[in-house]
Parts: structure tokens; C-alpha cells; sequence
């Protein structure tokens, strides 16, 4: 959400009156502020914001945490070494990020608020493989209790089943909903007929295919079949898979939906050299790829779920933001 300064100062107001809130943690930000530490407050903040029926929680530089004054904050005040921050958290969590880093110019000091999205639901959100939560305002390893109950949420419903308000056929892809009609019919084919499958409606197709519900869009939907501009539809939800090249060079780049299309663009980028394997009891070597396309797609695919095959297991996971590491 944009703010512009006098929103900033507004928020920054009704943050500290909050003070004992546990998904909002203020801090001096001093220079020395570790990344480590502030993935641990990620964490913490998102699993409790969660737990708490919030939208989102606050990490805010710039205030002592004990006397509630603004004292401002030379943290990174360079704007790209701040944006890096966002690289940093998603690197050691796996999934989330934050959602906003706001700089407000208060008169007594440079104050900076992250915005953290809650952790989604059924899926705590770990630094470097550790859970995190808060005590009052202390940072603490998230109690059992706590991780059971987030990740109980998804037990009892279906997340990508769930109806997407406002989201219309005008939200999908035509070549993603083309790709998924010739995969349906080369699935059916032995029960019905080609031509059959080709007369149907974009929505009577969808409803057969069951990513759709008498017409509504779902979530499934969108992820699947969804234009990148509608992703915001599953806001706070975080909808994207990261390649990350890890190595002497390192790269990485984001892709979105749909992803039904967007596993083969993934497996584009992915360094898939030519081994020579000398078979036993044979004199000439063989040579194949080092990654077998049908076995790399095939684990995107099971975790995007096919469009016919709605396993809860494997469509749970297909809204986190997946990451693919060379």
C-alpha cells in the first residue's frame, strides 16, 4: 500500500500506542544490526500475525524500545543496500519477504518500517530453519504449541479450493486455458471425445476440470491458469517461484503465473550439461543430460498439481513461492 509521509508519521503514531502489541517490535537500528537478527524478527512477527488474525506485523528502526522516542536510524541509508534486505530474508526463509520498506523523514529522525505479511495459513514461517515467535517483547523460539496451531490451519479446508472474490475468466490466461484444454483432452481421450472437449465453453471446460466451482474462479485457478496481473488477487499471499543460481556466478530470477506455462520456462534456465556415463561391462560411454526434463517438470507439475488430479496434499503447495537452486 503507498504512503506518503504524512501517512507514514500517521502509521508510525498508532504503531507506538500499540506498544504492547506482539507483531510490532521497535528498535534503534543501529548500523551493526545483524541479518541474522533481522530474519529472526521476520519470522517472529509473521508467525505471530498470523496467529493474531493480522494481515501483517511491523519491524520498525528508528524508535528506543524503551522510552517509545523517535531517535532516527542511520540504518543502510543507502536505498539499494535497503531494498538488498528483501534478497537477504527470502534467501534464509524460503518463502517470505517483505511486503513494503517505508522511510519516513520524522522531525526528529530517520525512522524505517518494514511491513512483513503474516505467514500464510498452515505454514510457519522458519530463519535459516528455525521457528521464531515473541513472548511479550522478547524474541523467542516459537513454543510447540504455537507451531502445531499454525500448521493445524490447513487441515480442515482446502487454501487453493477457496473462491477468489471478484476474480472473473477476464483474470485468466487464453494460452494457459488453451494449454490445459489439449492436456485435458490427451488425458480423456479413451472416455471422451476430442471434439467434444473443443465445443465446450472456456467455463463449462474449468468446471470439468474442476479448477473451477459452477463458474467461480478459485485460487487454483489463478495459480494455474492466471495472468501475472491478477496475482494481487492472492494478496497477502506471496505467488511466485524463484530460479536461484548458487556458484561462482549467482543469479536469480522470478517467475509468476500461470504456472502451468511457467515450469518450462523454469526448466529453460536451469544448466542441464551433457555427462558421459560408462554403463558396467561396456567399452563406450553414454552420454545424457545431467537433469532428465520429464523428472525435473514432473516435480514442478506435483507441486503446482495437475488440473485434473486435485490431491489437497500437492495443491496446498502450489501458492508458496517455490524455489529452484542450481
Amino acid at each position: 500500500m503507498a504512503m506518503d509521509q504524512t501517512a507514514l508519521a500517521g502509521l508510525l503514531k498508532e504503531l507506538i500506542a500499540q506498544w504492547e502489541d506482539e507483531v510490532v517490535e521497535f528498535k534503534r537500528g543501529k548500523d551493526g544490526f545483524s541479518s541474522s537478527d533481522l530474519g529472526k524478527y521476520v519470522s517472529a512477527l509473521a508467525n505471530e500475525a498470523n496467529l493474531r488474525g493480522k494481515e501483517r506485523g511491523w519491524l520498525v528502526f528508528g524508535v528506543d524500545d524503551k522510552s517509545r522516542a523517535v531517535v532516527g536510524t542511520t540504518y543502510k541509508e543507502n536505498s539499494e543496500h535497503l531494498q538488498a534486505d528483501k534478497r537477504q530474508v527470502l534467501d534464509s526463509t524460503g518463502s517470505l519477504t517483505f511486503r513494503e520498506i517505508y522511510v519516513l523523514q520524522h522531525s526528529e529522525g530517520r525512522v524505517i518500517l518494514f511491513e512483513i505479511p503474516a505467514a500464510p495459513k498452515g505454514m510457519p514461517v522458519a530463519w535459516n530453519g528455525h521457528y521464531y515467535g515473541r513472548a511479550g517483547e522478547s524474541l523467542v523460539a516459537l513454543t510447540q504449541d504455537k507451531l502445531d496451531e499454525l500448521r493445524g490451519q490447513t487441515l480442515a479446508t482446502d487454501w487453493t479450493a477457496q473462491i477468489v472474490a471478484g476474480a472473473t475468466l477476464a483474470d485468466l490466461d487464453p494460452e494457459a486455458i488453451s494449454t490445459a484444454r489439449e492436456r485435458f483432452a490427451e488425458k480423456h481421450a479413451n472416455r471422451i471425445p476430442g471434439a467434444e472437449v473443443a465445443s465446450w465453453s472456456d467455463s463449462t471446460f474449468l468446471d470439468r476440470a474442476k479448477v473451477t466451482q459452477n463458474g467461480a474462479i478459485t485460487r487454483t485457478a489463478l495459480l494455474l491458469l492466471g495472468k501475472a496481473e491478477s496475482a494481487f488477487r492472492l494478496s497477502p499471499h506471496p505467488a511466485e517461484i524463484t530460479w536461484n543460481l548458487v556458484g561462482e556466478e549467482q543469479a536469480y530470477e522470478h517467475f509468476y503465473p500461470p504456472f502451468l506455462l511457467a515450469s518450462s520456462a523454469i526448466f529453460s534456465r536451469i544448466r542441464n550439461v551433457q555427462i558421459r556415463i560408462l554403463p558396467q561391462d561396456q567399452l563406450l560411454a553414454h552420454e545424457v543430460s545431467k537433469y532428465d526434463q520429464g523428472v525435473v517438470l514432473e516435480a514442478l507439475h506435483n507441486c503446482a498439481s495437475g488440473l485434473c488430479q486435485q490431491r489437497t496434499d500437492c495443491r496446498n503447495r502450489i501458492w508458496r513461492p517455490a524455489r529452484v537452486r542450481e
